[in-house]
């Protein structure tokens, strides 16, 4: 295997106004292509700022991120948009879905930001909400779907364009660990189906046991389980 992802030495820190945080110093990671990788850490160490930082959400203070060998960072912000639209894909904990719209129209959105012609991007979301058998409620509002539905709808989205990188910030959070499990075992299995590198932020071990491999985050580094 190869690595889609290498961080190093990286470093983070943000101003005060008495002086300064400093969240990371000389990470290092490297996320290998099919690999699904679980981070866990006490709540505050910086698991989501670390989701952000290799998902181009959020840029380092000192160090280098690349992507498929590319340094993300030195990239301008409409490539960095441009990159994070074609090969990675992002779920949160909070779903984040837009509530005007249908599951379906949620899920095919981005492939209308990109460009893509309507009927494709319909065809295209109605396929991944299959996937996540969600297709009886491809017309429903987020309001009227479960928990355990809208992030099945969050998963599709985030897969709709086909990602390389799948990034995923507490998936299971907001949801009884019956859903929860549920919703894990649905990423594992899309995870593998297509080809993914997938990165799962949780303080679930639970979670963590269906990933191939465990990092903890502690002062300001990622140790190996």
């Amino acid at each position: 295997m190869s690595s889609l992802v290498s961080a190093r030495s990286v470093g983070k820190i943000y101003p005060l106004p008495t002086g300064e945080l400093r969240v990371f110093q000389d990470l290092d990671f490297d996320l290998e292509r099919g690999e699904l990788v679980a981070v866990m850490g006490a709540s505050g160490v910086g698991k989501t700022t670390f989701l952000n930082l290799l998902g181009a959400l959020d840029r380092p203070s000192e160090g280098t991120i690349l992507l498929e060998g590319e340094d993300i960072n030195a990239k301008t912000g409409r490539e960095k948009s441009r990159l994070r639209n074609r090969k990675i894909g992002f779920v949160f904990q909070s779903f984040h879905l837009l509530p005007e719209f249908s599951a379906l129209e949620n899920v095919f959105l981005p492939l209308l930001i990109a460009g893509m012609e309507k009927r494709e991007a319909v065809r295209r979301g109605s396929a991944l909400l299959a996937e996540v058998f969600l297709e009886d409620r491809a017309d429903q509002k987020p309001g009227l779907l479960s928990g355990g539905e809208q992030q099945r709808v969050a998963i599709a989205r985030a897969l709709v364009n086909e990602p390389k990188l799948l990034l995923a910030d507490e998936p299971t959070g907001n949801l009884d660990w019956k859903t929860g499990e549920a919703v894990i075992q649905l990423i594992k299995d899309l995870h593998e189906r297509r080809g993914l590198s997938s990165v799962i932020v949780t303080h679930n071990e639970k979670v963590a046991r269906y990933c191939d491999k465990l990092y903890m985050m502690e002062g300001g580094r990622l140790k190996l389980f």
